[in-house]
């Protein structure tokens, strides 16, 4: 019989728990706090704290820890044992509520972009009762928020619970015009789904580009890639199902919704994907699920990368951020219904949606970007830089109808028959899937494809939010000024359509046509991670984040800094250690062989054999291992030059332009190398071994 059940959850002080060992009172004070945001009194949070305290210890913790999710992207804890000194030299376990409310890291030690300089230390975490506290290696982890001495958010935890407020006030402004009274919030959701590779350990500790950039520098292209189309969905390998087996276990019993695992699309690339949870929540279980995949690995033997383009040539990770929007009364608002065009409700917040997309399509590429993932993004398995709307036939079809004020002549889906009695006939659902479109509408939730693997989903999320509540606050200021509801409300959805039809494609976004198309409709296409930062401090998009009380414009800015900062950061890293491999490893393995195939060639000439391919052979190696050499030095000489830029902006743009161009030629040459190099020379696991060693 399954234990499931009952291992689900059990490391978590959830709703459950609390119910059962809190006293009655205490309880029903803290469900206020967490359903409706009242403030917790101390007394309370003292005796919150103490029974928690009591349940961890009994799971064996001896430590607490707030844990936060500070703008490095990861997560970050300080952990302080429940150890407090008695008389005689003994110890007590205590833990109280203002230990428990607020804790103090060192704020001067993370990315502030300025809001904070290096002599102003101070930092607050602040519980967040909202996620569930859990039990990690022996300490109590307790999700919290970080700002600084002055206020300033410092996370991605502050901004998003921010976000959700707003889009669940305008979204019930808009509800209450429709005559619903009972709705008191909206309830964002999300399901991330996260794609990774998995490659054997002792392989990786003998990669430095994977160690130090957590994706590789060099590599040739192997005989076989995922071009036969026989990893995706095949079947899981003993060493990997054995990995995926802990993963949900140790997952479930943080109370992670782990649903859904399989391979994906290039060898060694497998996908989990998770039940929906509530935003604030998906975000935090995904921030576990991506450190319990790199911990589980290592048990296992092997690596987890979660870099968005960890070789080239094959497919890179993504995640798929799903997103949909409910009542606290249990409607999703994004239900078409079997008459979607009959769907007044329905209708405007789509409409609110495709408004929001269009108007602030810059936004959602900046919340996608980095380095890593512009290496992803345009290729043949992810989104174009081209944000787009996907809708499918009837929802396209409806809209046209509204527009032009024809009649919407519906066709039913029907069923699917498969051409075969014992098989069953199915419905057919009203869009299909588009796995070219960055943003597409998948029968009551739309799914964001542009995310990086290794990326946060609260950024996303706290964009799209926003830029949904706003066109919802747009929508309610028309609407509650009307005269006659209904008149205004398809005056409004029929104006919106028009305006920003244009975001809407259901078409390839591969192809050459959609960028020229694209291009026709005045839709941006920012191919870099420069070219997108730069919209974050546009007038437009500071007052957008202003006005709805998710970030001040000087939070706003100093994520610009952080994001600037950290592009090149991570550019510089990867090209010291293309450097350091190229004249340690490659260099010096490459110029062994040509010396043995020197030798080799110097014998076969004194038995007068042929030793015209030798020969071919090594002035063909010397030539490239000379031109990777001399790309090295140029490298190492650009490099010194960056830090003479001082504008930030600039010096992106400078990793971009000149750096990475830089590496790409010695990557080159090296790779080229590699082909024509013997196996026991070459200094370094291959893709063949990499992808195909597990």
């Amino acid at each position: 019989m399954s234990k499931v059940p009952e291992m689900f959850g059990c490391y978590v002080f959830n709703e459950s728990v609390m119910k059962e060992k809190l006293p009655k009172e205490t309880y029903k004070a803290l469900k206020k706090t967490i359903d409706a945001g009242k403030p917790l009194d101390l007394e309370v949070a003292n005796v919150v704290a103490s029974v928690m305290k009591d349940w961890a210890v009994g799971l064996g913790a001896t430590h607490y820890t707030h844990w936060f999710q500070p703008m490095t992207g990861i997560t970050a804890e300080k952990h302080d044992s429940f150890i407090s000194p008695t008389d005689g030299g003994h110890v007590i376990m205590e833990f109280r509520g203002k230990e428990l409310i607020k804790g103090e890291p060192d704020a001067s030690s993370f990315p502030s972009g300025g809001l904070r300089a290096t002599f102003e230390a101070r930092g607050y975490t602040a519980w967040d009762p909202t996620s569930y506290a859990f039990v990690k290696d022996g300490s109590l982890c307790i999700p919290t928020a970080f700002c600084s001495f002055n206020g300033q958010v410092l996370d991605k935890k502050t901004p998003l619970l921010r976000s959700m407020e707003a889009i669940s006030e305008q979204a019930v402004r808009v509800l209450r015009l429709f005559g619903n009274n009972t709705v008191n919030r909206a309830i964002v959701t999300v399901g991330p789904e996260q794609e990774y590779f998995l490659v054997d350990k002792e392989m990786f500790d003998s990669r430095r580009d994977l160690i130090f950039c957590g994706r590789t520098l060099f590599g040739a292209v192997p005989p076989k890639g995922q071009e036969m189309d026989d990893h995706y969905f095949g079947v899981i390998k003993p060493r990997v199902s054995a990995f995926m087996k802990e993963l949900d276990e140790e997952l479930w019993k943080l109370g992670v919704l782990a649903k859904t695992k399989h391979n994906e699309a290039a060898p060694a690339q497998h996908e989990l994907a998770p039940i929906f949870t509530t935003t604030n929540i998906a975000a935090d279980h995904n921030q576990l699920t991506m450190e319990l995949m790199k911990k589980v690995a290592a048990k296992h033997g092997l690596v987890c990368l979660l870099h968005e383009k960890p070789f080239e040539g094959v497919n890179g990770s993504g995640k798929h951020n799903n997103w949909s929007l409910a009542t606290d009364t249990g409607v999703n608002l994004f239900e078409p219904g079997k008459t979607p065009a009959d769907n007044a409700q329905f209708l405007l917040f789509l409409t609110a949606v495709i408004k929001a997309v269009d108007d602030y399509q810059d936004m959602l590429r900046v919340s996608v970007a980095s380095a890593g993932n512009d290496h992803r993004l345009g290729g043949h398995e992810a989104p174009p830089a081209i944000v787009s709307m996907f809708l499918g036939t009837e929802l396209s079809e409806i809209l046209e109808a509204i527009e032009t004020g024809h009649k919407y002549s519906a066709h039913t889906a029907g069923k699917m028959t498969l051409g075969a009695d014992v098989l069953p006939a199915f419905p057919k659902d009203n869009t299909d899937r588009n796995r070219t479109s960055p943003f597409a509408f998948t029968g009551n939730k739309f799914e964001f494809r542009m995310l990086g693997s290794t990326a946060s989903v609260a950024d996303p999320n706290i964009i799209l939010n926003t830029i949904v509540a706003e066109s919802l606050r747009q929508f309610a200021d028309e609407l509650e000024q009307a005269d006659d509801f209904t008149e205004a409300l398809n005056t409004l959805i029929r104006r919106t359509i028009k305006k920003h039809k244009r975001i809407i494609f259901n078409g390839d976004g591969y192809s050459d046509e959609w960028k020229k198309e694209a291009e026709s409709r005045g839709l941006l296409n920012l191919t870099s991670t420069v070219d997108a930062l730069p919209c974050m401090i546009s007038e437009k998009n500071l007052r957008l984040f202003e006005s709805h009380k998710v970030y001040s414009q000087q939070e706003m800015f100093s994520r610009y800094d952080i994001l600037l900062e950290m592009y090149a950061k991570v550019i510089n890293i990867e090209a010291l250690t293309a450097v350091e491999i190229a004249k340690k490893d490659i260099f010096p393995a490459v110029s062994a062989y040509v010396s043995e195939l020197c030798s080799a060639a110097g014998a076969l000439g004194e038995y007068g054999a042929d030793a015209s391919a030798h020969n071919e052979l090594i002035g063909s190696l010397s030539a490239l291992n000379g031109e990777m050499f001399r790309a090295v030095r140029k490298l190492e000489a650009d490099l010194k030059a960056a830090p003479s830029i001082t504008d930030r902006l600039e010096h992106a743009r400078y990793y971009r332009d000149v750096i990475l161009a830089d590496m790409a030629t010695v990557r080159e040459k090296a790779d080229a190398m590699e082909c024509d190099t013997a196996s026991e020379y070459w200094p370094m696991p291959t893709y063949e071994d990499l992808l195909f060693g597990v």
